[in-house]
């Protein structure tokens, strides 16, 4: 980096977001070439994981306590956006209710102001636990919001910048 040249933080309010079954053959393929995303998504939020340590209390040392690394758990992902025609959001998580849903994988990219992406987030086997629906009030002028909590078994950070498109993950074709 040149003297006196400055890089700012990205902005987080320029993402998408793709969808696709997990049990496709052709799903992992699907996602890399840059499938279109899911609609225009105004918050996604659960991007977290975490290790907490086993503690083991060694005899005769009475002064520590070891600590050492244990399962790692993810926090489910929140996707949340106003509400359109399409009931795709509803019909996964209903198609579970009924007992015949899919389970889908999924990227989360975030992306530059030029649209290009600086990281790209991979979920594994989600699973659809939780819809909400907008709340109403006639007294109010809000735009009509709901939700989908995704529970999954893993998330993988699998690019960073230009150089996760240049490795296959495709550029972003849809903005948050």
């Amino acid at each position: 980096m040149a003297v006196g040249q400055r890089v700012d933080p990205v902005g987080s309010y320029n993402f998408v977001i793709r969808l696709q079954e997990s049990s496709s053959a052709i799903a992992l393929v699907a996602l890399k070439i840059g499938t279109p995303a899911q609609g225009g998504f105004s918050e996604c939020s659960g991007l977290e994981m975490s290790m907490p340590p086993e503690e083991y209390r060694e005899g005769g040392r009475n002064d520590t306590v070891l600590k050492f690394p244990s399962r790692v758990s993810w926090s489910n992902i929140r996707l949340r956006r106003g509400v359109v025609v399409s009931n795709d959001l509803w019909d996964w998580h209903y198609a579970f209710v009924e007992g015949r849903g899919k389970r889908r994988d999924g990227t989360i990219t975030l992306q530059n102001d030029l649209h290009e992406p600086v990281r790209v987030w991979r979920f594994t086997r989600g699973l659809p636990v939780k819809w909400s629906g907008p709340v109403m009030n006639a007294t109010q002028s809000q735009v009509a919001i709901e939700e989908l909590e995704i529970a999954h078994e893993g998330l993988k950070m699998v690019s960073s910048g230009v150089a996760g498109v240049m490795a296959g993950i495709g550029p972003a074709l849809g903005v948050g």
